[in-house]
């Protein structure tokens, strides 16, 4: 079984936790390259966004605002 163009541009679970930490600690560089062209669900959206809010980082909120949706 190959994985689908979906999948590729998704979030792994290692990347989630330190997608998580860089916003936890404010790093933006490090947050737009975890991003980079990926795609998440709208649920992990919305947690990181909610985490960003927390930590009142307005450049995070607007990279993470940015993100495309998958289904």
């Amino acid at each position: 079984m190959g994985s689908n163009e979906t999948d590729q541009n998704r979030l792994g679970i290692a990347n989630f936790a330190a997608l998580k930490t860089a916003i936890a600690n404010s790093e933006e560089q490090l947050v737009e390259k975890i991003l980079g062209d990926l795609s998440m669900l709208e649920l992990e959206k919305s947690y990181l966004i909610d985490l960003a809010k927390l930590n009142n980082n307005p450049a995070i909120i607007k990279l993470l605002e940015d993100i495309p949706i998958t289904n």
